[in-house]
């Protein structure tokens, strides 16, 4: 039985229309793998703490040295790498905000980036722990980028994901979300889109 974990980071939660793509493309793994079992989790209504120096020098640390708000910080991290060791396929409802990611979602890059833990450093470079892993991305603008040296999200979260193992990647565009002319056409488009990723 595989897992899909779904990180949702929509600020309008589940009516967000990166949240909808992602749920679409979902419904669809679930007809082919009908067993598989799904974890959400959403950045908005439960959002991931922006890393402190506390924090972070607390993942360095043992258990035992740790203060009671760096085990607190440290315990969130855990679950959140256990959910993703876990899974499959990650399914990513990725929002474009003001030319980059959610905050919430830099947030949650940052408690999973643990280094001998998700990644290892070598004398090559750092090399990525979680592999055999495949993600999906379904990302959504008010403007058009794609292609262009605005579309700062593909890249990123290509490289971030890379960087921990997961180098198959597909993404889905749906944009020019705040332009009516465009706006049904893109929407369409992306579910087409997707009835048509390999999976």
């Amino acid at each position: 039985m595989s897992t899909i974990l779904n990180i949702s980071s929509s600020l309008f939660g589940k009516d967000g229309q990166s949240s909808k793509l992602a749920r679409t493309f979902i419904s669809r793994l679930l007809v082919k793998q009908p067993d598989a079992e799904v974890i959400h989790r959403d950045l908005a209504a439960k959002p991931v703490p922006h890393l402190t120096a506390d924090s972070f020098q607390g993942f360095t640390l043992q258990a035992a040295e740790r203060s009671e708000s760096q085990s607190q910080a440290a315990e969130l991290s855990d679950q959140l790498i256990n959910e993703l060791q876990q899974a499959d396929i990650l399914v990513l409802g990725l929002p474009m905000y003001n030319f980059g990611i959610p905050s919430t979602l830099k947030a949650y890059f940052d408690h999973i980036a643990r280094a001998g833990i998700t990644f290892k450093y070598t004398d090559q470079g750092a090399v990525g722990l979680l592999t055999g892993k495949k993600a999906y991305v379904l990302t959504t603008r008010g403007g058009l980028y794609k292609g262009t040296p605005k579309d700062t999200e593909t890249r990123y979260v290509t490289d971030f994901l890379a960087f921990l193992g997961i180098d198959d990647v597909q993404f889905v565009y749906a944009e020019g979300l705040a332009i009516s002319d465009v706006r049904g056409k893109a929407l369409q488009d992306a579910e087409h889109a997707i009835e048509h990723l390999e999976v």
